[in-house]
């Protein structure tokens, strides 16, 4: 067997330099995980056209070690699945260490690591720098929900809150995959830092914008030194089509007013937030989740309904990667009072067809109809239940939260490396 070495400058060449076909990949791979965990049920695939029942996905929870020399967090997520065994090591500043004395970080520890891949026998098939890759792997799982955004009408604005390599891959893959789309990126950031002067060029500067149809697309920054600031950030979240939250925060970063008002409601958004992994850390304000979980009396009879994912046409949706990871670790939804039976894993949605997908599949059906061709009653109800969930994915109120799972790592990481070896990148160690 080898032993597959990638560097994180390697693993950011890699991913830097993607096709759309190539990143397509990449999200098909990740999508195939997801659901598999989600439905214990694994995607057919050109190599096997079965569909196996109970996979084996084992996903154990991380746990955490805080320095106190440091004031650093070290998490291990662990993860095995039908394709081998991961293990991620990282470490990053705990933004709680700021209100302790004897755990005050000496410095910004931005997330570093490494991940190790084993084959489904133990054999070591990988050990990998895990910062570009976790801020990658996380961007991946998101755009799987903003690729089922309609680009007509609900993807021509997005606003990003943070400056760091989660908010690279953020906007980086979402005008990679759908930049022609995209008319305006909105990043806000604590203050005009260097960091955010680098994200701008990166962007600004980028050689292939005009191959992958962004090149018209405008960029704003956006701080509260701004004279005008809190008026600017409700215009930009009113206007947003796509809200982004990338930063470690303990507090909503923005007012929950804005966005429940009966203006903020008159649009679907979709709101991703991945930068919070703590329960008491909070990026979403509160009354954002409760609005989108709210009681609405309609039906017969006036009944009371949850707007869950079986409702999406009629109310919010809260999406998780990790029904348990998200309960345990994400402060917005423990400060919410979410219960289980209120949340969708990512990985129950993620094989559903796209909104103008539906459509065509209802036209042919209504054609099939009118042909006198029998439909169902089940199949029919199926049918208009998919219907309803991928139009509110397309266009409705759509949270989504990440804490992040090994799962993620294991797999993308695993496609890294098949991906590096196609490429003849990386240090390879044979007979290991």
């Amino acid at each position: 067997m080898t032993l597959t070495v990638l560097t994180d400058d390697q693993i950011s060449g890699l991913v830097s330099n993607l096709t759309k076909e190539e990143l397509q990949r990449f999200m098909g791979v990740l999508r195939g995980a997801l659901h598999e965990y989600s439905t214990s049920t694994t995607v057919p695939s050109k190599e096997n056209a079965a569909v196996t029942a109970a996979p084996e996905i084992h996903q154990p929870e991380r746990t955490a070690i805080n320095s106190k020399a440091t004031g650093a967090t070290t998490l291990f997520m662990p993860s095995s699945s039908s394709v081998g065994t991961g293990m991620k090591v990282v470490t990053l500043t705990s933004p709680s260490a700021e209100g302790d004395e004897d755990a005050r970080p000496k410095e910004n520890i931005k997330p570093t690591g490494a991940i190790t891949l084993f084959s489904p026998h133990g054999t070591p098939l990988g050990f990998l720098h895990a910062s570009t890759l976790t801020a990658f792997r996380t961007a991946l799982a998101s755009l799987l929900l903003i690729s089922k955004r309609d680009p007509s009408s609900h993807l021509k604005t997005i606003t990003v809150f943070g400056t760091g390599a989660q908010a690279y891959w953020h906007i980086r893959l979402s005008l990679l995959l759908l930049g022609q789309h995209i008319h305006q990126v909105n990043i806000l950031s604590r203050s005009f830092s260097p960091p955010v002067s680098s994200l701008l060029k990166s962007f600004l500067t980028c050689p292939n914008r005009e191959k992958e149809g962004w090149e018209n697309t405008q960029f704003s920054v956006l701080t509260p030194a701004h004279n005008e600031y809190e008026r600017l950030l409700k215009e930009q979240l009113l206007e947003s089509d796509v809200i982004i939250c990338c930063t470690p925060s303990t507090k909503p970063l923005w007012d929950g007013g804005i966005l429940t008002s009966h203006e903020g409601r008159q649009k679907g958004r979709l709101i991703v937030a991945i930068g919070s992994y703590k329960p008491d850390m909070q990026e979403i304000p509160q009354e954002v989740i409760q609005q989108a979980l709210k009681r609405h009396h309609h039906g017969v009879g006036g009944k009371h309904h949850w707007h869950w994912h079986k409702h999406a046409e009629e109310g919010g949706v809260v999406v998780v990667d990790t029904l348990d990871g998200a309960l345990k670790e994400a402060g917005e939804l423990i400060r919410a009072g979410c219960r289980p039976e209120m949340l969708v894993e990512l990985g129950e949605l993620v094989m559903l067809n796209d909104y103008h997908e539906h459509r065509h599949h209802r036209h042919h059906r209504d054609e099939k109809e009118n042909n006198k061709q029998e439909v169902g009653e089940k199949g029919e109800e199926q049918d208009k239940d998919h219907w309803k969930l991928a139009k509110w994915l397309a266009e409705g109120n759509v949270i989504y939260k990440s804490v992040g799972l090994g799962l993620m790592d294991l797999s993308v990481g695993m496609e890294i490396v098949r991906f590096a070896g196609e490429k003849g990148v990386g240090s390879r160690i044979e007979g290991f």
